[in-house]
């Protein structure tokens, strides 16, 4: 907005304001207030003297204490936030964002890359074991098959022999089928 007249009668209100306020005198006016080397850009500095003494000036840590105890009222006066009017010297009230040291999009980057090959290390490991597992139970059979060795299993309590893989095994309960029917 266009700084005029009146808007430097505002700030000098404010500064008065904001002074008698901090320091509990109602002797600070607004021809207290100097503005001095007023910019186009609204670029200028000040400085409040004593009322009783027009020629002195307040001390600067007074300004600055009575600036930043009312600097919500000032801001609020002028439609302005602690990003758009600047008292140099005066701390602003609220810190600036933290700016991370690396870039965000850097960060994402790196979590998704480590997701990545967490997921294809993950998947060759269980590859592996699983081609460990089938080796292991592929012997056992094989060797069953080259030692012909007959072992006993339990089925549902009743004990039965596995059949020989290579000789093979008759099973005598249908024999006597065969010897029933006469041959051709």
């Amino acid at each position: 907005y266009a700084w005029d007249a009146n808007e430097e009668y505002l700030f000098k209100a404010m500064v008065a304001f904001a002074m008698r306020r901090y320091s509990s005198k109602s002797t600070t006016q607004i021809s207290n207030v100097l503005l001095c080397n007023v910019t186009d850009r609204v670029s200028f500095w000040f400085v409040v003297t004593d009322s009783a003494k027009n020629v002195t000036t307040v001390a600067g840590s007074e300004v600055e204490a009575a600036i930043r105890m009312n600097r919500n009222r000032i801001n609020s006066a002028f439609l302005l936030s602690d990003k758009t009017l600047q008292f140099l010297k005066i701390s602003s009230t609220i810190a600036p964002p933290v700016e991370p040291s690396t870039p965000v999009w850097l960060i994402v980057f790196g979590v998704v890359l480590c997701l990545t090959v967490a997921g294809i290390v993950f998947l060759i490991v269980t590859g592996i074991q699983r081609r460990k597992k089938q080796n292991k139970e592929s012997p056992e059979t094989e060797d069953l098959e080259e030692k012909c060795e007959v072992t006993v299993t339990i089925e549902n309590g009743i004990p039965c022999e596995t059949l020989d893989l290579k000789a093979g095994h008759i099973n005598g309960v249908y024999a006597a089928d065969d010897e029933r029917f006469a041959s051709l």
